[in-house]
C-alpha cells in the first residue's frame, strides 16, 4: 500500500493535466481496499486542485470527484440510517443518529447533484440521492430526478434508468397506464429484460385491445432470447395466454407472433433433444412447453409428442389436459 501510494502521488506530479484522473484512480483503489478516510482525503485534495484555465473536461472530472465523495458521505448516512432503525424515537441516541444523517445528507445532497445533471450514466449516484430524497419525504424532487434520468434526451440510453423509475413509481402506487408507459420503453431496449413478465401481467388486466395484443408479444419476446428458454413462468404464462387469446377468437394475434417465428423456434424450442433434456431435468417445464409446441405446431410435434407418451403416474392427468387443450385450440388443426 505505501508504494502504490508513493507511485500514485509521483504520477500525479508527472502530468498536471492527469492529476485529477490518477488522483480518482488513486482514491477508487483505497476504497477497494476499504481505506475510506483515506480515500476521502484524497477526493478532497483533488477538489480543490486547480492548473490554468478551468476546462470542460477538467470541470466533468470536478463534478466526479465531488460525486464520488458524495458516494462516501452516503456510506456514512447508510450506517446512520441502519443504526437509526435500532433505536428508539424516545433515545437520545436517536436525535444524536439523525442529527448526523442530517449533517451527511446536505454534503451528499451538494456534491451528487451536479454530477447527475451532466448527461451520462450515474447508476450509482443517482440511486443514493434518490434513496436520500425518499427517506426525508421529498418524493416529488425524487420522481423529477428519476424521470428526467430516464427521458432526457441528452442522456445515452440507460434500461437501468426505466428500472429505477418503475421501481419509484411502484413504491408510490402509480396507476396502471403509468407503469405500462414506463416498461414500454424497457421493453423496446431489452425485451428479454426480468421485469418483462411482469409487464405481461399489467398488460393482461388492461381493457385496452392493443395492450392484451402486446401481453401476447411480450411472451413470444421473452422467449427469443437463448437465457430466457428455461423459464417456468414465461412457459407458463404463454401455455396459459395462448389458451385465453384463442378462445376469445384472436387467432390472428397468435399467427402474428408464430409466422416470424415458425422457421426457428422449432430447432430452437422444440427439438426432440430439448423435450428428452427437459423432461429429464424439469417435468415441470417440459409440460408447458409440450402444450405451447402442440398449440403452435400441432400433435404431430416432436417435442409434443414425446412428453405426451411418457408414462408418468405423478403428472399423468396434467399430461391428459394438454393432450385436450391441444386438441381443442392448435392452430394447426385445420378444424379449429
Amino acid at each position: 500500500m505505501e508504494t502504490f501510494n508513493t507511485f500514485a502521488d509521483r504520477m500525479k506530479n508527472i502530468g498536471v493535466m492527469n492529476y485529477l484522473k490518477i488522483s480518482l484512480q488513486h482514491a477508487l483503489y483505497l476504497l477497494h481496499h476499504g481505506m475510506f478516510e483515506d480515500a476521502n482525503r484524497n477526493l478532497s485534495h483533488a477538489e480543490t486542485w486547480r492548473y490554468g484555465e478551468k476546462s470542460a473536461s477538467q470541470e466533468v472530472l470536478i463534478n466526479l470527484i465531488q460525486a464520488y465523495k458524495g458516494l462516501l458521505q452516503y456510506y456514512t448516512w447508510s450506517k446512520n440510517k441502519m443504526e437509526l432503525s435500532r433505536l428508539d424515537k424516545e433515545d437520545y441516541a436517536y436525535n444524536t443518529a439523525f442529527q448526523n444523517m442530517l449533517n451527511h445528507s446536505g454534503k451528499m445532497s451538494v456534491n451528487l447533484c451536479t454530477l447527475i445533471q451532466t448527461p451520462g450514466v450515474w447508476d450509482p449516484f443517482v440511486k443514493s440521492y434518490v434513496e436520500m430524497l425518499e427517506f426525508y419525504g421529498d418524493r416529488d424532487k425524487a420522481r423529477e430526478v428519476l424521470t428526467n434520468y430516464a427521458y432526457d434526451e441528452k442522456f445515452p440510453s440507460n434500461p437501468n434508468a426505466h428500472v429505477y423509475l418503475y421501481n419509484f413509481l411502484k413504491r408510490e402506487k402509480a396507476p396502471r397506464e403509468k407503469l405500462i408507459s414506463v416498461l414500454k420503453i424497457l421493453y423496446q431496449i431489452v425485451p428479454s429484460h426480468k421485469l418483462m413478465l411482469e409487464f405481461h401481467r399489467l398488460l393482461r388486466k388492461s381493457e385496452k385491445e392493443d395492450h392484451r395484443k402486446l401481453a401476447l408479444e411480450v411472451l413470444f419476446g421473452v422467449l427469443d432470447f437463448a437465457g430466457c428458454t428455461k423459464n417456468i413462468t414465461a412457459w407458463k404464462y404463454l401455455a396459459k395466454y395462448l389458451r385465453q387469446t384463442l378462445m376469445e377468437n384472436h387467432l390472428a394475434w397468435v399467427q402474428e407472433e408464430w409466422n416470424s417465428r415458425k422457421n426457428w423456434w422449432p430447432g430452437f424450442h422444440f427439438s426432440f433433444f430439448w423435450a428428452k433434456t427437459n423432461w429429464k431435468e424439469d417435468k415441470a417445464l417440459a409440460c408447458e412447453k409440450a402444450l405451447v409446441a402442440g398449440i403452435l405446431l400441432g400433435k404431430g410435434c416432436r417435442y409434443f409428442r414425446y412428453i405426451s407418451k411418457q408414462d408418468d403416474q405423478v403428472i399423468k392427468k396434467k399430461i391428459k389436459r394438454i393432450k385436450k387443450s391441444v386438441k381443442k385450440y392448435s392452430i394447426a388443426n385445420p378444424g379449429l
